[in-house]
């Protein structure tokens, strides 16, 4: 015990400063003629001089690291597969772990094992040294997974309660003071405004694309949507959500007298230097109202058809609709499925000075140059068709209809895209054979539908796997007889799956990110003649025989085999167009 906190004592003394580029040169790693490029990169960059190495392609980042652990003597410490506490990392302020790229990974009896991207930075590490005031061991990581780390572990959540708990004193009684609440519209510091921008700069740092604000009782839950998925922050005290709506109503231009019926607004903010868009929606509940903030960062590039996730087949065939000269393409799935990215990125391709493109929204979701884009507003009476009625006398060349939502607004379209116009819209349908269907429960004639309608595609959304913790998985004997019903007994014996275990990347989910699985049905003669004659199931069997299509679920599990997402994400999807057998993911 004594030689161990010798040890770190000894850690903790001033080190002799070590120049990187020198080590690399005397290990005969790298050239001068790649040291001076490095230096002259990093000066016009302020990069670390690792990285500026990195990036002409001296040296690898796992060569550097393997390197520097080695001559330093030092531990190289894989993030992904240490557990972080938060009361341990949180010893260092966010502010000194992002200036100095430093972690601390673990308490280590009187001492700390603190984890840097550059452990030759002796600057940084006395400075760690006097902000931690216990004695340091240090160990080497990656600095893109430090930097990534550090914006999963630095969470907002002491902060957020923190500032609930001075609002919550502020109130006193419970009641609101509007007067105080408007006076205060443009202070920075007030509290209630102060736990708005830490709930925001929260959501950015996690990516979250909605908020909830659901009051209870004695409680209030805000919970935020990543990836899909809600993940739920709870704060005591009900009369901090009264403020809150309050405030976010003012912010909206809502009436915040109104407390009994539902309402829309929006606004813009700026949280962590990204410029958001924000849709706002109440609804009355039993204990006050619930919120809704849909959260658009019009700062993220809009995605181009190949990164979307379309397979080559699918993408050459649906930009090949997307370029003819009239006729109606629909992209269809559930809420939040993409439909919406999907269509700007077609628009993005075609968009060009001899082109005319107008678009009707709700909102409007993305700003592009050179297009004509439509805010429709019902409280007025500007509604989808007659926006639409008015668009076509301001010689389009294409319209995109943000949603068919009534069987005006269908006839519209329909009528539009038979009269040379190209025409783009979303429907909420599980599939792209269910799309006709549904066209004809909301009144489209067949024969019109026949004449009008090029294609259809369907989407969904599935998780892709964590990098940082996937790992293989076998599947139990219900989930390989299904897999071997759907693609073949010798296939699905071969088949390999993993999963994320969780970790700190993922927020111990498991998954990191998204990515489109898509299905697209091409209109031809068979389809049009069973459309014409509304003939549904001659439709349906029509569809099964097509060769060009390949349903969703196949999509889906042909990334689950190549292990981009797990197998229970490829059967959500499966399942959202089927009813599969119980017991698939016991």
């Amino acid at each position: 015990m004594a030689e161990s906190q010798a040890t770190m004592l000894k850690t903790t003394s001033r080190r002799k400063k070590i120049r990187l580029g020198d080590l690399l040169l005397g290990a005969g790693i790298i050239t001068n003629e790649q040291l001076d490029q490095a230096l002259t990169l990093q000066k016009s960059t302020g990069h670390k001089l690792g990285r500026a190495l990195a990036e002409i392609g001296a040296i690898t980042d796992e060569e550097l690291n393997k390197f520097l652990a080695v001559h330093l003597n030092i531990e190289f410490v894989d993030l992904s597969n240490i557990k972080l506490q938060n009361d341990i990392v949180t010893l260092l302020p966010e502010v000194q772990a992002r200036r100095y790229r430093a972690l601390v990974l673990q308490s280590e009896g009187d001492g700390l094992l603190v984890g840097m991207a550059d452990p030759t930075d002796v600057l940084a590490y006395d400075e760690i040294c006097r902000l931690l005031k216990r004695p340091v061991r240090m160990a080497l990581v990656t600095e893109s997974d430090l930097l990534q780390t550090i914006d999963s572990v630095y969470r907002r959540t002491d902060e957020i309660n923190a500032l609930a708990a001075e609002v919550k004193r502020d109130l006193g009684d419970g009641q609101i003071d509007i007067d105080e609440l408007m006076a205060d519209e443009a202070a920075d510091d007030a509290p209630i405004i102060k736990l708005l921008q830490s709930m925001f700069k929260d959501a950015v740092q996690i990516k979250a694309s909605d908020i909830h604000i659901e009051p209870e009782e004695f409680l209030l839950r805000i919970r935020q949507r990543v990836d899909g998925v809600l993940q739920e922050h709870v704060i005591d005290g009900r009369g901090i959500a009264a403020a809150m709506v309050t405030r976010l109503k003012l912010m909206s231009g809502l009436d915040i007298s109104e407390k009994r019926l539902p309402q829309d607004g929006r606004f813009s903010i700026r949280a962590n230097n990204v410029p958001l868009d924000v849709r706002v929606s109440t609804l009355p509940v039993q204990h006050g109202e619930s919120v809704v903030l849909r959260l658009l960062d019009h700062s993220a590039n809009l995605l181009t058809l190949e990164k979307l996730g379309m397979p080559e087949d699918i993408r050459r065939r649906f930009e090949r609709l997307i370029t003819m000269p009239g006729g109606m393409v629909l992209v269809t799935g559930p809420t939040g499925s993409g439909k919406t990215t999907t269509l700007y990125s077609a628009l993005n391709r075609i968009n060009s000075e001899s082109t005319k493109i107008i678009t009707v929204e709700d909102p409007v979701e993305y700003r592009l140059e050179r297009i004509n884009q439509v805010q429709v507003n019902p409280v007025i009476g500007l509604d989808f068709s007659r926006v639409l009625r008015t668009a076509l006398r301001q010689d389009p060349d294409i319209i995109l209809v943000g949603e068919m939502r009534d069987k005006e607004t269908v006839d519209i379209g329909l009528r539009a895209a038979m009269t040379g116009h190209l025409v783009f819209s979303t429907l909420h349908t599980v599939s792209a054979p269910a799309t006709v269907s549904r066209l004809r429960d909301m009144g489209a004639p067949g024969y019109l539908l026949a004449a009008a309608l090029n294609g259809i595609a369907a989407q969904r959304l599935v998780r892709r796997v964590c990098k940082g913790c996937r790992e293989t998985v076998e599947l139990n004997a219900g989930q390989q007889a299904w897999l071997a019903r759907q693609i073949g007994a010798e296939r699905a014996g071969s088949a390999e799956f993993v999963r994320g275990r969780g970790c700190n990347y993922c927020h111990l989910t498991g998954y990191n990110g998204r990515i489109a699985v898509f299905e697209l049905l091409e209109m031809d003669d068979r389809l049009r003649d069973a459309i014409q004659r509304e003939d549904l199931d001659g439709f349906q069997k029509a569809v099964e025989a097509s060769s060009k299509y390949v349903p969703l679920r196949q999509h889906a599990l042909d990334y689950a085999l190549a292990g981009i997402t797990s197998f229970e994400e490829a059967v959500r999807v499966a399942g959202g167009v089927d009813e599969e057998e119980e017991g698939l993911n016991g």
